[in-house]
């Protein structure tokens, strides 16, 4: 690779932790000397950033890898970075020996002496660091790619050990940045016109301030109180770490989302137990209690894993009647798939993948009607959307609230607002999955 031709094209797959690490080692690539292009024909270094949450997330890296082999004859460089990166490690050399460099994310800091390597010729290159790395990549050279809303990420790893779960191996142990690095990085935000913040982590209430200062609540409420600052959210959150101060804060701090996301993977408290998530239905509808009771309505969504083995038909159920029970604004639903190196390979996985699948067929029109009731209550209501885009076939806004419901809305004539503007828009039509308005006023 010639210094005078250093272009790359990144692909990412999977979750907003990923997509923040893609636009993080983005700006280290363009840091040393690499330009951004967008085709893999183009590019000298092709990055994917790969996931292995899901079994189809990493075959679909396996097969992109195989579609464009045939662009190392002309002399460009892979790299294999994330999840499938750490988890595979050096048998995707194996599998693809055309690649040249594969990375966990837990060595993202250490990219730049890898790009040397490689840029010297070296035909393999790894970054792999085990769970007991300290080390969290902090880097100033992020390349955010929306100029209105950004992505912080506070804690990395994860300690929770959930038995179906491959994060705890592919991102290490947690490691959280200092409350005071936080508070400057969304500061520096602010003061470059974000108006809306997100707080990432694999458990971002788990975060453990390294100076004592703060505690998680107290970081939000903090961020929350930056000029500037109109809207923060975060995510993904642990039951078990979720406590009360949580719900106050985000009752009392206006710029707080009234949005949480608190995923649950089973209404059955023995099919919990079974997961390891370390609490039972009844301690999880806690925490939902709290919420339930805060002056603000708070927009409640999650995650359910349905065929998890052993689960039977009545702990299905269990499930079907927690989202009555909670009322979900929206949830995220899989059928249960064995991953590498999970505790949940010890269970054998009896139950068949038709009987999954029409499990999760059952929940998702459960939950279908059950939101098709719940956005009706908000017709009439005068909400206030962050503006997102256009959509030109319908001739409307795309705008989201702040408790991350998408709601469109028609102009009528009047100027059409900025993307990254705020907007108050009536509710006049509700559907399951969005709203649709007009500009109020």
């Amino acid at each position: 690779m010639s210094s005078a031709q250093k272009t790359f094209y990144i692909e990412t797959f999977g979750c907003q932790m990923n997509f923040h690490d893609s636009e993080k080692v983005v700006g280290t690539l363009i840091s040393e000397g690499y330009q951004q292009v967008e085709h893999e024909e183009e590019a000298d270094l092709i990055v994917y950033n790969t996931c292995s949450i899901r079994d189809k997330a990493e075959q679909k890296v396996f097969h992109r890898l195989n579609d464009f082999k045939k662009l190392h004859k002309e002399g460009k460089r892979f790299a294999v970075l994330g999840c499938v990166a750490q988890q595979e490690g050096e048998r995707i050399f194996e599998r693809a020996p055309y690649v040249s460099l594969v990375a966990g994310s837990a060595s993202y800091r250490n990219l730049p002496a890898m790009l040397v390597k490689i840029e010297s010729g070296a035909e393999r290159v790894t970054g792999l660091d085990d769970r007991q790395t300290d080390q969290a990549f902090d880097t100033e050279f992020t390349a955010r790619t929306n100029p209105h809303r950004g992505y912080i990420t506070i804690i990395e790893g994860c300690d929770k050990f959930c038995a179906y779960c491959v994060v705890p191996y592919t991102r290490g142990k947690e490691r959280s940045r200092t409350s005071d690095s936080v508070l400057a990085e969304a500061r520096r935000m602010a003061d470059t016109g974000y108006t809306e913040v997100q707080l990432l982590g694999q458990n971002v209430n788990s975060y453990a301030d390294p100076s004592h200062k703060k505690t998680f609540a107290q970081l939000l409420a903090a961020v929350g109180e930056i000029p500037g600052m109109r809207r923060v959210r975060f995510t993904t959150s642990h039951p078990r770490d979720f406590t009360k101060d949580i719900v106050d804060a985000i009752d009392a701090v206006p710029t707080l989302c009234d949005h949480v996301h608190l995923p649950v993977q089973s209404g059955s408290s023995r099919v919990l137990d079974a997961m390891f998530r370390d609490y039972a239905r009844e301690e999880y509808l806690e925490r939902i209690s709290w919420m339930k009771s805060t002056k603000r309505e708070i927009s409640l969504t999650t995650d359910i894993i349905v065929g998890f083995p052993g689960e039977t038909e009545d702990e299905f159920q269990e499930t079907l009647t927690l989202l009555t029970e909670v009322g979900y604004d929206g949830v995220f639903s899989f059928k249960y798939s064995p991953r590498p190196n999970t505790p949940a390979l010890q269970y054998p996985d009896s139950i068949p993948d038709a009987e999954k699948s029409r499990r999760l067929q059952i929940l998702q029109e459960h939950q279908r009607e059950l939101q098709r009731e719940s956005y009706r209550r908000h017709l009439g209501q005068v909400l206030e959307v962050m503006v997102e885009g256009k959509n030109p076939v319908r001739g409307q806004i795309v705008g989201r609230t702040s408790q991350n419901k998408t709601l469109n809305f028609v102009l009528k004539e009047r100027r059409e607002p900025e993307i990254g503007a705020y907007a108050q828009v009536l509710v006049t039509q509700a559907f399951p999955n969005s709203l649709l308005g007009e500009l109020a006023g």
